[in-house]
């Protein structure tokens, strides 16, 4: 009833994040779920499929050094729609791939792909710290998260529907992208505009979405400025579990076709297990520490518990490797996916508790990149190790994947024990 009184524009804006987010996921997926066949197309090894992977992750680093800033100075409108242009043209471009240069045509195009979607994260953190207040941050957050799972989810099913098991096809999952990007991009530059200055949002919305937030100056922060504060690196230390989130997308579909015989025509029941526990868990995540602020907790306590939480569901993921049922392991890495994503929404909203607006892309940025240079280093070492140990390489993965996020809360909470809010110049708001 009283979304209904305070008006409801915000989650019109929050659609168009989930629908760029799906787009997103569908597009970065397409490969991983097409890995096995691909391979055999084009006659990978493991070593080359991370070297593809790595480029991916290697322009993701450094887009997200440099999106986050060009999206905090340009602003949130123009800076989604470089970015999502950018991801498009580079998606279809692997279409025009043939065997002859495959490994590096493939780097290419996921070295502009990975740019390209360096911006989504930051510019749609970004979108929501301007949209929400701080208690329904981590609420709006896991729900255009959970859209992640969406794309990942319909990437098997459109794939399986399209290409046959011997590559015939492969190249139209790689140009669907550029229709539905080329709609989002008509949608958003006609309905966005920042709170204050959108003729459609109600008076009492925007007094609800300012009603936790302090008024801002329109003096730019340089990147330079973010990068020192111990809170940047608290939130770039949580971001390295992004490793783990990409080894399930991308290396998932080549670990069920090596140990269970999975393929690209049956690979979609299990992809939809995943990733639908994936999308419960980022939903009911980012509610479960806005649920502990409205029952008063301060956001400290509330936000750390949750990622508790979050670490411990993850830890049996590590039996994933060792246990002869396909469906455990589907279930059991639908579970670890469910408490990242839990862990993903709430770490993403760290940076809207602490920093103010203008500097959340920025350092959204810098601690997408430090995930990817992780990602890069998984995947190198997991490409090599496969080739030359075969797949008991996967053991030592699981293991990493189920019981690094304890560890890392821990570095977290050393970092920056007390979440205490940034003003607009960087300094320590008194209590």
């Amino acid at each position: 009833m009283e979304k209904q009184k305070i008006g409801s524009y915000r989650y019109r804006i929050l659609a168009m994040l989930i629908y760029a987010t799906t787009i997103n996921y569908f597009d970065r997926s397409i490969i991983g779920v097409m890995a096995p066949t691909l391979e055999k197309l084009f006659d990978w090894s493991n070593t080359d499929y991370g070297a593809i992977m790595a480029a991916f992750k290697a322009a993701y680093a450094i887009g997200m050094l440099t999106m986050g800033g060009i999206i905090d100075r340009i602003g949130t409108k123009k800076g989604y729609t470089l970015a999502i242009g950018t991801w498009s043209i580079f998606g279809m471009l692997h279409a025009t791939i043939g065997a002859a240069w495959s490994v590096i045509g493939f780097a290419a195009a996921r070295f502009g792909l990975g740019f390209g979607e360096s911006g989504h994260f930051p510019a749609a953190q970004k979108t929501v710290a301007e949209w929400f207040p701080k208690k329904d941050r981590a609420f709006a957050t896991g729900l255009y998260n959970a859209a992640t799972s969406i794309g990942a989810i319909l990437a098997p099913f459109v794939v399986g529907w399209i290409v046959h098991v011997n590559g015939k096809n492969w190249q139209i999952p790689f140009l669907i992208t550029g229709g539905l990007s080329s709609i989002w991009v008509i949608l958003w530059l006609k309905t966005y505009k920042k709170p204050e200055e959108h003729p459609k949002l109600s008076k009492t919305e925007l007094e609800y979405i300012e009603s936790d937030s302090v008024v801002e100056t329109k003096e730019k922060l340089p990147w330079a400025k973010v990068l020192p504060k111990r809170q940047t690196w608290a939130f770039a230390a949580a971001k390295i579990t992004d490793a783990v989130w990409w080894f399930y997308l991308f290396w998932g579909a080549k670990f069920l076709a090596a140990t269970f015989g999975v393929n690209i025509k049956n690979i979609g029941v299990p992809f939809l297990i995943m990733y639908l526990l994936a999308d419960g868990g980022s939903i009911i995540g980012g509610w479960i520490s806005g649920a502990f602020m409205r029952k008063g907790w301060p956001i400290n306590k509330a936000r750390k518990l949750t990622l508790l939480f979050c670490a411990l569901i993850i830890v049996p993921v590590c039996y994933v490797a060792v246990t002869e049922s396909k469906w455990l392991a589907v279930v059991l890495i639908g579970i670890a996916a469910a408490g990242h994503q839990a862990w993903s929404a709430n770490i993403f909203t760290l940076v809207s508790d602490v920093f103010p607006k203008k500097a959340v892309a920025s350092v959204t940025g810098i601690g997408g990149m430090i995930g990817a240079v992780a990602g890069i280093l998984g995947d190198l070492a997991l490409g090599s190790t496969l080739d030359q140990a075969g797949n008991s390489g996967y053991f030592w993965a699981f293991l990493i994947a189920g019981s690094c996020y304890l560890i890392i809360l821990g570095i977290v909470h050393l970092i920056m024990p007390k979440m205490t809010p940034l003003d607009e110049n960087l300094k320590l708001v008194k209590e």
